[in-house]
């Protein structure tokens, strides 16, 4: 009997299916040795070796793997062709010892030509790509837990750092601050609709006496009236046509963070989910056949496809589509350090289309797999041709302009799922006239930089060269689940207490959050990948001024420097001065008197103490008056007897619409443990009925569900397998 051992309980089932029964097939259930989590488990002072223990949850399941490997002939490791992969085959390595033939084998799509290809060439493990990823994860498990213990010493318990989520974290707070700090400057564009030949189009005034205006040339009302009025009564020609073909060639197949930041922006998926679901096509999923991988290995930097999957889809899309259509191409990989898997994520077999699998798929896993196969097939089409038609009509000094495109070929728009809005103008020719129906100035702002979402705050890490593929999902659920980050809709929002950690690494920890700084380790942990660089003098380099460092300023820097703030505000109680503190939720009042005074009070926008108003409702436990009040989630009732008696009632935030599952409660706002915004009935638990977006209180014309309120603009169903979905404007 030879052993393969592989990750997951899933890819072993579906690489089951594809070898005899000479082989048996197991998994390890991830990690089979790590750092333990209540030490620091690095001995710095023995160059920094990693101590490394069994978990409690995989001791058992190393136990019968042992079992198993001293039965088998031959041992083959047969865990991720990545450097997370590859330690994992390592210390099963170490594990399992020497005394059996040991053999590595790699593959990055389960299919039985993959398979069979890799037990015939197996190699040995890869050394550097092992001192990689211990390199990584000492270096990770170094920062995190020396600079968390020093964030809960001087801010309070819970709090964490990394290299890499405490950089995502600066990029959120730096925007933000942007965005506050932006002041909008106005100007003003010259609008017209005209007609030729009973075809209306749009055009803007594009320049006067022949020089093109800028952006903020016409700054106000004024200006633009006088436009307006100086062009009352003339009459338009046409100056000048111009056509020309332009191509739109599709994009490169995916690679993870594209395909991170595709799932987020077309799909609504986070990063974490994407991946989550990514891997589930890999592993395989059950169709008619058996459990089948559908797409190559997720975690890649590379956008190369293979020789044979070109073959195949050029034959597809010919079959499919006529020769005009196929045009094979290689893609280049700009990514610099790409050491992932070696090629793009891909269909395994491109004749699996998406529609024919449909049945065998959750709507989740269809719509990530329709992506990817659209997108990998389409990288093999040729370029859509669009007609662009410029038609710029004169009246007098002043130059208006048209544009319009039409699709004269659709190429790789044939299957892709982005549409392209064709505008197609009149026939005109120059020294034609054109009528002027409309002619009006209309004011605009400019508008602040967007807030991150999780595909742009991808987008950005990767262009900074900060992390790799695989770490963006964890850090952005990290700085999520720590606080630091909050997400309204599809935007990445600071907490106070983001803000806070922000500015005090980079106040005194800048290299921890320097860019240049960060994007430089991992360019320096892909040459230990590479064999140009040794690990341990790697750390030792980073560690010891940091250790150094941190030694000085946990002596220098005071807690209530931190979180404390004075005020003018007296405590009700006992008298003393009350200071603005940073909790958990946020910033309150608390009185100086503390341990002996206890008191503490919501603060208000304005900085001061939150008003509370008295309401006519007496506390149900000790019968004192109640007031309002107003705290992290919004206003609530509490007792006016607080903080001897600590009961609060929760204002409901009504919606205005009534619950379509039990007929009888109200859909009202509420937050989750964690501070997100959903929507539920006010009968629950009863009801169990809830809504990640607002419900506008009208049903879907498809399927009859509730409808809410989506992104950009749009009010879709919130049946997830309803595809309504129009603009608001349309309502």
């Amino acid at each position: 009997m030879d052993l393969v051992i592989v990750e997951s309980p899933t890819k072993a089932k579906t690489i089951t299916r594809f070898l005899d029964k000479n082989f048996k097939v197991e998994s390890s259930f991830g990690h089979v040795r790590d750092l333990p989590k209540s030490k620091l488990g690095v001995d710095v002072e023995k160059d920094f070796e990693p101590q490394y223990i069994i978990p409690t949850k995989a001791k058992k399941r190393v136990t019968e793997l042992k079992k198993l490997a001293a039965k088998a002939d031959t041992i083959y490791l047969a865990t991720d062709e990545d450097r997370e992969g590859e330690a994992i085959a390592w210390h099963l390595q170490q594990l399992l010892g020497a005394k059996k033939p040991m053999k590595r084998i790699a593959f990055h799509e389960i299919t039985k030509e993959a398979i069979m290809n890799a037990l015939e060439n197996p190699r040995e493990l890869a050394p550097n790509m092992v001192d990689a990823q211990q390199a990584r994860r000492v270096l990770d498990r170094l920062v995190g837990y020396e600079l968390s213990p020093f964030l809960w010493r001087k801010i309070y318990r819970g709090l964490s750092a990394g290299r890499v989520q405490s950089v995502a974290v600066r990029l959120i707070v730096e925007r933000e601050r942007e965005i506050k700090a932006f002041v909008p400057q106005e100007f003003w564009t010259i609008d017209a609709l005209m007609e030729k030949s009973s075809q209306e189009f749009a055009a803007s005034l594009y320049a006067i006496a022949g020089k093109p205006l800028k952006k903020f040339d016409i700054a106000n009302k004024e200006q633009a009236d006088t436009i307006v009025a100086d062009l009352n009564g003339k009459t338009f020609s046409v100056s000048n046509v111009e056509q020309k073909e332009r191509q739109r060639k599709p994009n490169a197949p995916f690679t993870t963070s594209t395909l991170q930041q595709e799932g987020n922006n077309t799909l609504g998926f986070s990063a974490k989910q994407t991946m989550m679901l990514a891997q589930q096509l890999y592993e395989g999923v059950e169709l008619s056949q058996g459990s089948t991988g559908l797409i190559t290995y997720m975690r890649t930097d590379s956008v190369n496809l293979s020789q044979k999957f070109l073959g195949e889809a050029e034959s597809f899309i010919t079959k499919e589509f006529g020769e005009n259509y196929a045009d094979r191409k290689v893609f280049a990989t700009k990514s610099k350090g790409a050491q992932e898997a070696h090629e793009a994520i891909r269909p395994t077999d491109v004749t699996i289309t998406p529609e024919s699998v449909r049945a065998f798929l959750d709507p989740k896993q269809y719509k990530l797999y329709d992506l990817i196969w659209r997108r990998a097939v389409a990288s093999q089409m040729k370029p859509a041709v669009i007609l662009a038609t410029t038609v710029d009509m004169d009246a007098g000094t002043y130059t208006f302009r048209a544009t319009g495109s039409q699709l004269q070929f659709d190429g790789w728009l044939k299957i892709a799922p982005e549409k392209m809005n064709e505008n197609i103008l009149p026939t005109v020719k120059q020294g034609d006239a054109v009528d002027c129906k409309t002619l009006e100035g209309k004011q605009h702002f400019t508008e602040p930089p967007a807030r991150y979402t999780e595909a742009s705050l991808v987008k950005a890490l990767e262009e900074r060269g900060i992390g790799r593929p695989s770490t963006y999902a964890p850090t952005i659920a990290t700085v999520i689940a720590r606080g630091y980050v909050k997400k309204e809709q599809r935007s990445l929002l600071p907490e106070e207490i983001g803000f806070l950690v922000n500015d005090l690494l980079v106040a005194h920890f800048p290299e921890i959050v320097d860019y240049d700084f960060t994007a430089k380790m991992e360019n320096q942990l892909d040459e230990v990948a590479e064999g140009q660089k040794e690990w341990r003098p790697l750390i030792r380099e980073f560690y010891t001024p940091f250790k150094q460092h941190l030694v000085g300023k946990d002596k220098e820097i005071q807690k209530k420097d931190l979180v404390e703030e004075k005020t003018n505000e007296v405590c009700p109680k006992c008298g003393k001065p009350m200071v603005i503190k940073m909790g958990r939720y946020g910033k309150f009042l608390a009185c100086t008197g503390y341990p002996e005074c206890k008191t503490t009070k919501p603060l208000g926008e304005d900085g001061k103490a939150a008003p509370e108003e008295p309401v006519d409702v007496k506390c149900e436990k000790c019968g004192a008056q109640m007031v309002r009040k107003t705290g992290r989630f919004g206003p609530f009732l509490g007792c006016s007897n607080y903080p001897d008696c600590k009961t609060i009632v929760n204002i409901e935030k009504k919606t205005g619409v009534a619950c379509p599952k039990c007929g009888e409660g109200d859909i009202i706002e509420k937050r989750s443990r964690y501070g997100k915004t959903f929507y539920a009935c006010n009968k629950y638990p009863k009801c169990e009925n809830a809504y990640w977006s607002k419900p506008t209180g009208e049903q879907c014309p498809t399927c009859q569900s509730l409808l809410v309120y989506g992104a950009k603009g749009t009010i879709r169903c919130s049946n997830k397998e309803c595809s309504y979905k129009i603009q608001q404007e349309a309502m």
